[in-house]
């Protein structure tokens, strides 16, 4: 029974059934090989989930230029596919890249290979797909001047087109784009006609929490933390809806940031607990509560060992590193504040030991509030000491006068209007 159970089946169910990875790939490779015409359409499905599998074989074993190749050879296959088929089977292909660690150079030349051959084989959206997709993967590179040549000529063929889905894509990328560049104004236009051209169609889920994420991130660098945070709770609302983990811990990280970031760090707790974001606990949410923590008690010694810490999962998002970076000066500014609180003459080397500081640091620190006027004082760097003094009287006359003068001018307006009405 074995031998006839084994003799009907196709080669290949004989391919996927193979436990040696070097047969299979052998087997899979031999189906691929196989010529077929337009009409084989049993051989045609055959030979697209063999490379699929294949694919998802070179995947498992993390060959990323393996991987490459069976997206070159899968060129010969989808000349027989319908082109809705043949997108969806790049794309599918592609995708496989993420399981495969530091890959992101071999999948650029690899989206590029295939935008290069769908452009020659005048397959116009997708190329146009897999060129939004490459500029994706030119920002999480940094190739910005990259990205943006590639915006600028996919916004002049899609303007063109009226493609307000693709569009709508391109310009949330640009926004991207324009913000890592620390260009906000750009950033902010570019988002904005991101959100005109997803008005007048329906908005995907995904593509609509991606437009909520990007709309807290710019809020957040402009310091409007409550809106930032109504934003990236939305977000997080719609890639919780669609199963997006990864984004939807993004989105609940910047969340809870943003409670950080407004002094209200013993809300994150709360939030991190709830019942919708109980499901993404990790080391990621674990560690802005450890930044929540260590800013609710003012350490400065526990927020710079969470920094060291929790590297990975801190520091290296942009995003989160530009705003730890404007809590960790105003930490230290509190800090600096309480230590000299009780002085009117204190050495610097000692508000240094006690806040655990360079004493350069703390002197360049002490300099910039007092410019800022935190407090009033003054750095005697021959003595080594700060001088702290009373807090200055506010002379309010120079206040009264103007609001006086203001008065009369007034006064002076309504008499000349008057004058001018009788003059007539």
């Amino acid at each position: 029974m074995a031998d006839a159970s084994t003799s009907t089946s196709t080669p290949l169910q004989l391919a996927l059934e193979q436990q040696d990875p070097a047969r299979r790939e052998q087997q899979l490779d031999a189906i691929l090989a196989s010529p077929a015409g337009p009409r084989d359409e049993q051989l045609l499905r055959d030979k697209e989930q063999a490379i699929i599998a294949l694919a998802q074989l070179h995947r498992d074993n993390r060959d990323a230029t393996k991987l490459a190749d069976v997206i070159r050879q899968s060129r010969t296959l989808v000349e027989h596919l319908a082109k809705a088929k043949t997108a969806k089977l790049i794309r599918t292909l592609l995708d496989l890249f993420a399981a495969i660690p530091d890959s992101t150079q071999a999948q650029i030349d690899a989206t590029r290979d295939a935008a290069d051959w769908a452009k020659h084989d005048k397959r116009i959206f997708l190329k146009q797909n897999l060129e939004t997709r490459l500029v994706s993967l030119y920002i999480d590179h940094a190739d910005y001047k990259l990205a943006l040549a590639l915006i600028n000529q996919l916004l002049r063929e899609l303007k063109k087109l009226d493609d307000k889905m693709i569009l709508t894509e391109v310009h949330l990328l640009e926004s991207r784009v324009h913000n890592a560049l620390a260009n906000m104004p750009k950033a902010k236009a570019a988002l904005t006609s991101a959100r005109t051209a997803a008005n007048s169609i329906y908005c995907p889920p995904l593509l609509q929490a991606q437009l909520d994420m990007q709309s807290g991130v710019l809020h957040a660098e402009d310091k409007d933390y409550k809106t930032a945070y109504s934003y990236f709770f939305e977000a997080f609302e719609g890639l919780s809806t669609q199963d997006d983990q990864p984004n939807a811990v993004r989105a609940l990280k910047y969340m809870l940031l943003c409670k950080v970031m407004l002094a209200l760090p013993e809300d994150v707790a709360a939030i991190a607990g709830g019942k919708s974001a109980a499901k993404y606990a990790g080391k990621e949410v674990d560690a802005i509560k450890a930044v929540a923590k260590a800013h609710e008690d003012r350490s400065l010694g526990d927020f710079e060992r969470v920094l060291r810490e929790r590297k990975e999962e801190l520091s290296d998002d942009p995003i989160i590193r530009t705003h730890l970076a404007a809590l960790y000066d105003t930490l230290l500014e509190q800090n600096l504040v309480r230590v000299i609180e009780p002085y009117q003459r204190v050495e610097i080397s000692h508000i240094a030991e006690q806040v655990q500081q360079p004493v350069r640091d703390v002197e360049i620190k002490l300099s910039q509030m007092i410019l800022d006027k935190v407090f009033h004082g003054i750095l005697d760097q021959g003595a080594g000491c700060l001088v702290v003094f009373d807090e200055p009287e506010v002379d309010k006359t120079y206040d009264a006068t103007l609001e006086t003068i203001g008065h009369v001018s007034q006064i002076v307006e309504q008499l000349f209007q008057r004058t001018r009405t009788v003059a007539i």
